[in-house]
């Protein structure tokens, strides 16, 4: 039987790479993005590796987010904890307290509140020998600011996750990204020399890609990570031990 995946923040990046990397296995994929046209989009041009369907959700909705759960089904083999990244927050005429405070619940509710209230809205339909796998980040321990804070802090909710999910068989693992090429992530900031520097700092050197993301999170998903739980996996090409 065809495995039910749910991979949030779907229609881009890591998350649309997860997507492809399932249904090309034969699951049954749902993906969610926050905007109708995105998802439709995504959906449409996924339908080539074989089973995905759409939500429009934004994660840090409660609303929504309970909408979806309904939307899943009865069981869900794998939910992968995908959206994220770095939150656009108006900041034009606020006092500078009030500023870095948005900054900062923004990038909470994005990495981390989103995964919590996902994770919380299907974990009764995860069935036994399930995965939970949510993107973290090589920021959560090198100089990330509030965007690593939060990823830090999706690691910590992860381990408390296992613990509570182990029982039951189901693992819950995050996957650290270092530098990951051609994603919307840096919003048109990443300059050559930026790229060139990260590059250095690994040891393969080159960048990191999407399917290499994608391969880890279907790796820990497969029968043979069934004892790997409450880690956090880093894929970054040897950068992370550089400093």
């Amino acid at each position: 039987m065809s495995r039910i995946v749910l991979v949030t923040g779907g229609t881009s990046g890591i998350g649309r790479a997860v997507a492809a990397r399932f249904a090309a296995d034969g699951a049954r994929v749902l993906v969610t993005g926050r905007h109708a046209d995105t998802v439709e989009q995504a959906v449409e041009e996924l339908a080539v590796y074989g089973s995905v369907r759409g939500a429009v959700c934004d994660s840090t909705v409660p609303a929504q987010v309970a909408e979806l759960g309904e939307l899943v089904g009865p069981d869900l083999d794998v939910l992968v904890n995908a959206a994220g990244g770095l939150p656009d927050v108006p900041s034009d005429g606020m006092a500078p307290l009030d500023a870095l405070l948005a900054q900062w619940q923004a990038n909470l509710a994005q990495n981390l509140l989103g995964a919590v209230l996902t994770t919380a809205s299907v974990q009764e339909k995860l069935s036994a020998g399930g995965t939970v796998v949510s993107i973290g980040s090589i920021g959560a321990e090198r100089r990330g600011g509030s965007y690593g804070a939060s990823k830090a802090a999706l690691a910590a909710w992860n381990a408390s996750l296992s613990a509570e999910f182990g029982p039951r068989g189901i693992t819950a693992n995050v996957v650290s990204a270092g530098y990951v090429a051609g994603t919307g992530f840096f919003r048109g900031g990443m300059t050559d020399d930026r790229h060139r520097a990260l590059v250095e700092e690994t040891h393969t050197k080159r960048p990191g890609t999407v399917a290499d993301i994608a391969e880890t999170v279907h790796f820990l998903a497969s029968p043979g990570a069934g004892h790997i739980t409450g880690q956090t996996i880093h894929v970054n090409g040897g950068a992370f031990t550089t400093r």
